[in-house]
């Protein structure tokens, strides 16, 4: 068995066994030409573990990454027909509980699945988990170039009202970047469970992303703790209509909420990225300060 996270999807009637590593690499360019299904991703943290929680609709045909470890799998729910790398059929009905060897796998989703991939680490960066145990294929490569290639054309009113924003609180954009490059006031998540993700940005560098629905009014994920930026608050880019919106609590906290519905993983893709106004942002660090 192996992991079916972070999968490219595409919505067929039935699986058919393909045993060659080339079989799946031409699957795979194929289907990513297509419209992805809805995957949300959650990630969970606790002491010492990272549990990757992939949910897969009913009627979905899904390629999963290779996995480079061996690892527990634990599938919560569901109905699903594994092809294996020798060309076998695995029919499993939740629950179940197994350790998976390193390789990839083809599947068919008969009912809706919630399956889980268990790692043993400390790490919390999600972006530096998928390199450690995740092995992303050429095709699945190339695809997301090109699909930031084209995301890329479709924010130059948010990076110039970034210019303007920063600007009315008498900073430029080397001093922006400074700060937020500094690793001083800098935390990870605290343990616990989100729907996002740091990952390259069409606006700015480096952004953060949904990897699962996140409904209008939703705490997406602490920005600042204790006087420390967590990835959220030190991500999140600028935009003219942000999706998102800075909240201080009590305690003196910031807390990133969702002012609209925001979209998650689709297949392979990472969600809509959150984004936040700086004017609002600023002005609220202004006033903890």
């Amino acid at each position: 068995m192996t992991e079916l996270a972070e999968a490219n999807t595409l919505e067929l009637d039935a699986p058919r066994p393909f045993v060659s590593e080339a079989d799946v690499e031409a699957l795979e360019a194929e289907l990513l030409k297509h419209p992805q299904a809805d995957c949300p991703v959650v990630h969970r943290f606790a002491p010492g573990l990272y549990i990757r929680e992939l949910t897969i609709p009913a009627d979905t045909y899904v390629i999963g990454h290779k996995q480079t470890t061996h690892h527990l799998n634990i599938m919560l729910a569901g109905h699903i027909i594994l092809t294996n790398e020798d060309g076998t059929r695995t029919e499993l009905v939740a629950p179940q509980v197994f350790v998976g060897p390193p390789g990839r796998k083809i599947a068919y989703a008969v009912e809706t699945v919630v399956w889980q991939n268990i790692y043993s680490t400390t790490e919390t960066d999600v972006a530096t988990l998928e390199a450690t145990y995740l092995d992303k294929s050429y095709s699945w490569q190339l695809a997301q170039r090109d699909h930031q290639m084209l995301l890329s054309f479709g924010h130059p009113e948010d990076i110039a009202d970034f210019h303007l924003a920063i600007a009315e609180y008498g900073f430029d954009a080397d001093t922006v970047r400074r700060i937020s490059e500094d690793p001083a006031d800098q935390t990870p998540f605290p343990e616990g469970s989100y729907k996002v993700m740091v990952g390259p940005s069409a606006i700015e560098g480096q952004g953060l992303f949904a990897t699962a629905p996140i409904a209008e009014g939703e705490m997406i994920a602490p920005g600042r703790i204790n006087g420390m930026r967590t990835p959220a608050g030190r991500y999140t880019n600028h935009s003219k209509k942000p999706n998102a919106v800075a909240v201080l609590a009590d305690n003196g906290d910031i807390h990133l909420f969702a002012t609209c519905d925001i979209v998650g993983c689709k297949g392979g893709n990472l969600g809509d990225e959150i984004t936040l106004d700086y004017r609002q942002a600023l002005g609220l660090a202004s006033r903890r300060d």
